[in-house]
């Protein structure tokens, strides 16, 4: 069964309920009103807005969405690539391009000029949907991208010279459920890797991927119809899209927050009385230092009904859920792990209740399994560094028009192998070490920065760290900490030093350097970017001094 019969399920048995709310915080409201919408007295245009849709209403647009595009051309198995920023738009527009069985094509909305044309190129995109941030970026490479391809521009007011405008063509288009019959095995999505280490890769998925996907995020965390998901990430990445589909599982209403600053994110949670919220952890870094620092006052919220946070798309420092637990101590607390390979969150999870295991990405999800393997790829001993491998459901097709690629990571068995070094305890607890790629080889000795960064987040100077791996004449690898200090903290390399005498000798870092952490959309930390930022400089010429 098709994702989207969730929806047409939610339209038909909870048409009237909100489905999706959009709160804008920040961004002055340009939505065009007539006359007879006028209140008594009208908000200024640059006041926050709040707008939302029924399922109903979300259904009818998916449905518009898909007349439009078959009267356009687009047939099962096409791609229609989607470059929109978080907005009520983007998933009737997702839904709706599933709904003709073609295959949705979410863009990262900080691709440059060079990527998008790259990616639209590389995932054979024959219609890109977009919003008006991204007018610009396009007009660069118009003439070369509008070639055999549609663009459709979703925004107020005029569209640009070199697409349609696809609020003015799709009102006028059929409301109604389409009889297009799309199996589990049918082609559903292609999702592009985060790019840290290069030009991202096309990740091929199918409906059955999208569907257990919804299961697997219902049964970890428990959606009823009366939660309330408070979604801030993109929308194009898979670990917000598939946290959401908990929400179409149960038919409960969301939130799409477009803002991060600590006062929102509550604002957001107490307003809209969300019960579930899914957080990077820089945002979780960042509430927990505005509440420190006393620039939001808690008791100035309604939070008692928030029972779950979780965090996902990077390890979680202990330090970091510890504090957490501090100040709300009643939350409920999951972690989750997953690729974009592994449709998103979710193959590896820690479970809620299972706070003794802080520190560990978790067992097996919900129809997941799970192995760590050495280079020959046969399982390691308990408690042995190997890398893991998951297999399920969710796990992708290809790397589109990659075979090298695929077979590089995706055994004729099923199994998917992820890059990530990890290990698992006696319990059958999973703990992430590092990147395969990351690891630092220093002396013949293999270095895993997860561990150190955990380590140093315990520094309470410290706001964020990243641990590297910098080029070096003799042990072939140094180890650097990247170290991003709190607002107003004063803090030393001598201190820092100082704090790493209780690491063992050869895994204390042997540069210090306090600048900002630089993580991608997803909140990674984007370590090929900070070793090209760091290469030249030398680890010993402050011993030399």
């Amino acid at each position: 069964m098709p994702i989207t019969k969730y929806l047409e399920r939610n339209a038909e048995l909870y048409g009237n309920d909100c489905a999706l709310v959009e709160l804008n915080p920040e961004v002055k409201d340009t939505r065009r009103i007539t006359w007879k919408e006028f209140d008594l007295t009208q908000p200024e245009p640059n006041l926050p807005y709040r707008r939302e849709i029924s399922w109903k209403i979300f259904n009818e647009k998916a449905n518009r969405c898909a007349h439009y595009l078959l009267e356009r051309g687009v047939r099962r198995g096409d791609k229609v690539g989607i470059l929109m920023m978080n907005c009520l738009e983007w998933l009737p527009i997702y839904f709706g391009i599933l709904k003709t069985g073609a295959l949705a094509v979410p863009l990262n909305f900080r691709y440059a000029s060079d990527e998008i044309d790259y990616c639209l190129g590389l995932a054979d995109i024959s219609v890109l949907f977009f919003g008006p941030e991204f007018i610009g970026r396009l007009e660069a490479i118009s003439d070369k991208i509008m070639q055999g391809r549609l663009l459709i521009y979703v925004g107020e007011g005029r569209e640009p010279m070199f697409s349609e405008n696809y609020v003015m063509s799709a009102m006028n288009y059929s409301s109604e459920n389409l009889n297009i019959e799309i199996s589990d095995e049918d082609f559903g999505a292609i999702y592009f890797s985060s790019g840290t280490t290069g030009f991202p890769k096309a990740i091929l998925h199918k409906h059955k991927a999208l569907m257990h996907s919804a299961a697997v995020e219902q049964n970890h965390h428990g959606q009823q119809k009366d939660d309330v998901f408070l979604c801030i990430p993109p929308l194009y990445h898979t670990g917000a899209k598939m946290h959401w589909f908990g929400s179409l599982f149960s038919a409960s209403k969301a939130v799409l927050l477009r803002g991060t600053k600590p006062e929102n994110i509550l604002k957001a949670v107490s307003d809209e009385k969300c019960t579930i919220v899914w957080l990077l952890v820089p945002w979780a870094q960042d509430i927990l230092l505005a509440i420190e620092k006393g620039d939001v006052n808690l008791k100035n919220y309604t939070l008692d009904q928030w029972r779950l946070m979780h965090i996902g798309a990077q390890p979680v420092p202990k330090k970091l859920i510890e504090d957490w637990k501090g100040y709300f101590p009643h939350h409920d607390y999951d972690t989750n792990y997953g690729l974009s390979e592994s449709i998103g969150p979710g193959c590896v999870h820690l479970g809620v209740g299972n706070d003794h295991k802080i520190g560990a990405i978790g067992i097996p999800g919900y129809g997941w399994e799970c192995r760590i393997v050495d280079e020959k790829r046969n399982d390691v001993k308990k408690g042995d560094v190997g890398e893991l491998a998951v297999k399920g459901p969710g796990v992708m097709v290809e790397y589109y028009k990659n075979p090298e690629a695929t077979a590089e990571v995706l055994d004729d068995k099923g199994w998917l192998y992820t890059g990530d070094m990890a290990m698992e305890d006696p319990d059958g607890f999973i703990y992430l070490v590092d990147r395969k790629k990351d690891v630092i080889i220093t002396g013949g000795e293999n270095i895993y920065p997860v561990q150190i960064e955990d380590f140093l987040s315990k520094m309470p100077q410290i706001k964020d760290v990243a641990v590297i791996g910098l080029a070096d004449q003799r042990l072939g690898e140094i180890t650097a900490a990247i170290i991003e200090l709190k607002p107003g903290a004063e803090c030393t390399e001598e201190d820092v030093n100082n704090f790493c005498m209780d690491l063992p000798k050869y895994k204390r870092p042997k540069k210090i350097i306090f600048a900002p952490v630089l993580r991608n959309a997803t909140g990674k930390i984007e370590k090929p970017k900070l070793r090209e930022l760091y290469r030249t400089i030398d680890p010993f010429a402050s011993m030399r001094k």
